[in-house]
């Protein structure tokens, strides 16, 4: 079978009509306008079968012939915003012909299903999902190899999916429509099934990355106390899938970018009144601890990630021995202040809120799997340092008085300055996190977000306790260097 050169290949078994309707059905979820899917294999090997439940996944309910006479038919999805071109070209003379049958409006306009491709020599565009059929050991069996892409997935991805919805229909939500969800910076992924009243959530998180046990465990601990974590409707930790609650899309983030109540102090207000009640309950057991080993680790990604991105150079080892050492002490003086539940990414993207609750579980909680077991200033610093939008000063400065209200047993001088350590910390190892994601996983985007986070390290550095760190910086990486990575710029060994 011939493929896309450099692509990886996914192979999945196929016993039964309901295993490759399945399949049809996980490449229906990702397709769009543009893509093309190249249907290889012998006589006889499903490819019309194929095709036949791929269009039907689509929601066409007209009977789908098969184009071998015609060469081709085509289709209009009612929802899916793309005709769809179904070539069969077996009987094809030329490779001349498929323009004359309108394959270049396919490729452009519409979803291209093409049987027979290797009949067009240089003709399909090199960005195709390839998808290999062959009859398999048993009567009525097939096996798939995938390579290439659909819908800007590659092949492990869209052989997830096939995964993903068998996990659905053993749920009981087989039938049900799946819409994927803007990812996030982790390895997980999100979909939303079913529409209406009933809907759910779906994480998909790949456990060679992800452990969806400590989700399980701290939404369960959260929900115990009163708070809103989605509740778990079905799970299968052994392959990462957690079904879950659908607490709506109202983020705070959303709401207030809109302008929609109950306005954004009112928010910011319930968020820290959450904070104050988590952190006075009795912690579940087994939480691991945010401590300055931790800490420490995190940092690292500044001189790891950033500072080769703006400088051109890996960090030397006088550099990094000296980088560490200003943490080694910063972190030394962190004031002592007794260890709560720290939910870790606690901030305006994660958080939602519910109109339809009342007190505090009106705060719906989500993205809590690494929580630990840290400073009460952690999470504070989280909500109101939000690397994604600014939070005005007044307004930081106004919620940490409300938190400190909260907790009148806290010492707020001690407080505060361990608010601008760990401020410090978190916008440091940030901005290397975001280097990360646009150098290992090519995730550009986050480079936009590194001047506000250079802003908060400003402001946190400014504090008198990190006057060291603050020398440390001014002479490692002074302002020329306090910038966003080039995309262009390309670190040396």
């Amino acid at each position: 079978m011939a493929t896309p050169a450099s692509n990886p290949q996914a192979t999945l078994d196929l016993p039964d009509l309901a295993a490759t309707c399945r399949l049809a059905r996980a490449l229906a979820i990702r397709a769009r306008r543009g893509d093309v899917i190249a249907l290889e294999g012998d006589l006889g090997a499903g490819k019309t079968t194929m095709a036949r439940f791929f269009i039907a996944a689509l929601g066409v309910d007209e009977e789908v012939a098969s184009p071998t006479f015609s060469l081709v038919q085509r289709y209009a999805p009612p929802d899916c915003g793309a005709p769809v071109w179904h070539f069969d070209f077996y009987r094809l003379s030329a490779a001349d012909e498929a323009f004359e049958l309108g394959i270049e409006e396919a490729f452009a306009e519409g979803i291209s299903l093409i049987e027979w491709p290797e009949r067009l020599p240089g003709v399909l565009p090199d960005e195709r999902l390839v998808l290999g059929l062959a009859h398999g050991a048993g009567e009525g069996e097939r096996r798939a190899v995938l390579s290439g892409q659909l819908g800007g997935c590659g092949a492990a991805r869209l052989a997830r999916d096939v995964a993903l919805l068998s996990f659905l229909e053993g749920a009981g939500w087989g039938e049900a429509p799946v819409m994927p969800l803007a990812g996030d910076a982790s390895f997980r992924s999100y979909c939303r099934v079913g529409q209406g009243a009933r809907s759910a959530i779906v994480m998909d998180a790949p456990p060679a990355r992800e452990d969806v046990r400590p989700f399980i465990a701290m939404a369960d601990w959260l929900r115990g106390i009163g708070l809103s974590s989605p509740k778990i409707l079905a799970s299968d930790p052994q392959n990462g899938f957690l079904l879950l609650e659908d607490l709506g899309d109202g983020l705070f983030a959303r709401l207030i970018a809109a302008g929609q109540p109950p306005g954004e102090e009112a928010l910011y207000r319930a968020a820290v009144e959450v904070l104050a009640h988590l952190q006075r309950r009795q912690p579940p057991a087994g939480l691991p601890l945010h401590d300055a080993a931790v800490l420490l680790d995190g940092v690292r990604l500044f001189t790891e990630w950033f500072l080769p991105a703006v400088s051109g150079a890996a960090a030397g080892d006088d550099l990094e021995a000296s980088f560490i050492a200003a943490w080694r002490a910063a972190l030394g003086a962190l004031p002592a202040l007794d260890p709560v539940v720290a939910l870790r990414d606690y901030h305006a993207e994660n958080l939602l809120w519910l109109d339809d609750r009342a007190g505090l579980a009106r705060v719906g909680l989500l993205d809590f799997q690494d929580a630990s077991l840290g400073s009460p200033a952690y999470d504070l610093v989280s909500l109101l340092q939000d690397a994604r939008r600014d939070v005005a000063p007044a307004l930081e400065a106004a919620m940490i008085e409300h938190f400190l209200s909260l907790r009148p047993e806290l010492d707020p001088a001690g407080f505060r300055t361990a608010y601008a350590l760990l401020g410090a910390q978190r916008n440091t190892r940030i901005i290397g996190v975001f280097t990360r994601l646009w150098r290992r996983d090519g995730k550009a985007g986050y480079l936009s977000l590194i001047p506000r986070v250079w802003g908060l390290l400003a402001r946190d550095l400014a504090h008198p306790a990190l006057a060291p760190l603050r020398a440390w910086f001014d002479h490692y990486c002074p302002p020329a260097r306090r910038r966003a990575p080039s995309v262009k710029e390309t670190p040396q060994a």
